[in-house]
């Protein structure tokens, strides 16, 4: 398996850039996941990878082999790479053990025990190699796709949302079973994908696309715990964002003092916590407090929306089964250090989407009304 390196890659269809200067590297054996929202450059970028498609400028390498840039564009088929589009893209026509051995030179074809050695890394029996792709699950026909990517022990394998067409329990079982595959492996893998939990629980580094720009490549606690920016914030799980005057590292808001990571400057800022941060206690003297106004239960967990006195609503991430009432009022206490974001307009620019004066709650847009919770 070979590193990924992406260097200064800009593409346009027409009069549209969508990618604008992409640098990019992908170590050897490791999972580098994509992320981004729809049309930000993230299936571009994979199929000027793949060969799929030419680069206006920049370069791609595999290793140390230039295959795009610097006038060489080193033709799909000759770059070893494995690709697993969305839906499999599998044949038909063939059996599983022919999907799987597609790309393999005749004699290899008929080996049972290589079919047999890559079915069981992607974790499926050797009974189903005889069957026709139609006579099995989406997501043994995902697994059978990488199969088929793997045989030819690519430098690198590219994979395209491989798990969007699934429901949520097969996707699940899906892309831990794909993951593991991949490190038994030892493959260098590029994941395209939209789905926050995917990236954060798979791969090794997480690269943030907008807008066709690079805005932030880490592993993926840090891009968790110290997103670039408020944006990355939002995409990358459920935020609350409060206006806030930082000073000598703590910033005072209206859920009270807060600590906060790294060297920011004083001033007015938005800082952002995140949703399980927030404990409901009983309410105490002045320390903050909110009344709840609606519940999400999931099971496992749940979620509380808070209106606070100024009218404003945040959310909470709750643990266990031992939930408020609609309408009661509970005290607000957080947990752990914020994430400031100096605001350079001053206390004008601290106000929310619209106008909206002091915190906003990027929380989802999915709520339960209160009325509906018994």
């Amino acid at each position: 398996m070979s590193s990924l390196t992406v260097t200064a890659l800009t593409k346009a269809f027409g009069s549209t850039p969508v990618l604008t200067g992409v640098d990019l590297h992908v170590p050897a054996g490791g999972l580098t996941a994509l992320l981004g929202p729809s049309g930000c450059g993230k299936t571009t970028l994979l199929r000027l990878v793949a060969g799929f498609d030419d680069p206006d400028s920049g370069s791609v390498t595999l290793g140390d082999r230039l295959v795009a840039g610097a006038g060489r564009g080193v033709p799909a088929r000759s770059r070893g790479i494995g690709f697993v589009p969305q839906e499999g893209g599998l044949f038909p026509h063939l059996t599983v053990a022919g999907n799987v051995t597609f790309g393999l030179a005749r004699q290899r074809r008929r080996d049972r025990g290589l079919v047999r050695e890559l079915l069981d890394l992607v974790g499926l029996d050797v009974d189903l190699a005889d069957r026709s792709p139609h006579q099995l699950s989406g997501g043994q026909q995902q697994r059978v796709a990488l199969a088929r990517a793997l045989a030819p022990e690519p430098s690198i394998v590219l994979l395209d949302e491989p798990f969007s067409s699934l429901d949520a329990g097969l996707r699940e079982d899906t892309r831990q079973a794909v993951g593991a595959a991949l490190a038994a492996a030892g493959a260098t893998a590029l994941l395209v994908t939209h789905d926050q939990a995917e990236a954060l629980s798979m791969a090794d580094q997480v690269a943030v696309l907008r807008g066709g720009r690079l805005v932030q490549l880490s592993d993926p606690r840090t891009l968790y715990q110290r997103p670039a920016d408020l944006d990355v914030a939002a995409f990358v799980g459920e935020s609350v964002v409060l206006a806030g005057d930082v000073r000598d590292g703590r910033a005072e808001s209206v859920l009270g003092s807060l600590a906060v990571t790294g060297a920011v400057p004083a001033g007015p800022a938005r800082i952002l916590v995140r949703p399980e941060q927030l404990r409901l206690v009983a309410p105490a003297g002045r320390g903050p407090r909110g009344r709840v106004r609606a519940l999400d239960y999931y099971g496992h967990d749940s979620r509380a929306h808070l209106e606070l006195p100024g009218g404003q609503t945040v959310t909470a991430r709750l643990e266990g089964a031992d939930l408020p009432s609609v309408g009661q009022e509970v005290g607000i206490e957080v947990v752990g250090a914020a994430v400031a974001f100096p605001v350079a307009g001053g206390a004008a620019d601290v106000a929310g989407p619209a106008g909206a004066a002091g915190p906003v709650d990027a929380e989802p847009t999915r709520r339960r009304p209160a009325e509906a919770i018994s």
